[in-house]
């Protein structure tokens, strides 16, 4: 399962050097059921996978001018202080068995629930985005300052509490608020999925004694081979097809997770 786990990690790769997000959502529910990784620890698994891959696609996108910097501080500075109080200080507070309406929860459960409403919540932003065309560029629109904070403190909040980079959240909102091109959108994603990632990880470090390397330093080899086949194949593949496709993919799987979690226990 372990083989099979590293080989689905080169699709995840592939996906977020296509389109710069969607993979990144997919890690968690590959380390778990897949793999066998505990649902906590996976979270912090999948920060640490996802920001070293975005790291490698963040200096591709530098090198090559494509990455926009001042975005990334405008709308990263707020997400990376969030993400980094939410692991740090929000999510220790969490017990392991919570008690709803007189029922008993644990935390993993409730982890994984969250984890499936924000992948279907961010499969149907990607299909209606992909058929509305929102990758077309546009004119500069002025956007403001509170609504720029709010997004990146809202990545940084989902990004801390899942796992999940937060490219789902960011391409959208790159795209409509700031009017940027796919191509630029996806590289500038990337730097900020990275800072995420890292600010996450550094929230985490006291986990770092029971992780499990080799099979994490797998993984992790897999999206970096991904991510690689991904950049290369994003001049070939028409990328509103791609989103409309992939969205269906992560929709359905979150609706697996969501019936699995709570019907099938």
């Amino acid at each position: 399962m372990i083989i099979l786990g590293c080989i689905l990690a080169i699709i995840v790769g592939i996906t977020l050097g296509l389109i710069g997000s969607g993979g990144t959502i997919l890690t968690v529910p590959i380390l778990v059921y897949i793999m066998g990784v505990d649902a906590a620890l996976s979270t912090t698994y999948s920060l640490f996978a996802i920001g070293f891959t975005s790291f490698i696609g963040a200096l591709r996108g530098i090198y090559r001018k494509e990455a926009d910097l001042p975005k990334v501080l405008s709308f990263g500075v707020p997400s990376l202080i969030v993400v980094f109080i939410t692991r740090s200080f929000i999510l220790p507070l969490v017990p392991e068995v919570i008690h709803i309406a007189g029922y008993d929860f644990h935390q993993n459960v409730l982890l994984m629930i969250l984890f499936s409403f924000v992948m279907i919540a961010s499969s149907l932003s990607m299909i209606r985005s992909a058929k509305n065309g929102i990758e077309l560029p546009a004119e500069n629109t002025r956007t403001p300052i509170e609504v720029i904070v709010l997004q990146g403190a809202l990545v940084g909040l989902v990004t801390g509490l899942v796992g999940a980079g937060g490219g789902f959240l960011i391409i959208p909102a790159l795209v409509n608020f700031y009017r940027l091109p796919m191509r630029r959108a996806v590289a500038t994603s990337l730097i900020i999925i990275t800072i995420n990632s890292f600010f996450g990880v550094m929230g985490d470090l006291e986990k770092f004694e029971f992780f499990d390397w080799n099979l994490l330093l797998g993984y992790t080899g897999g999206t970096v081979l991904g991510i690689f086949i991904g950049f290369y194949l994003a001049d070939k593949i028409p990328n509103k097809s791609l989103k409309v496709a992939f969205g269906y993919m992560i929709l359905l799987v979150g609706l697996y997770i969501l019936v699995k979690e709570t019907l099938l226990g």
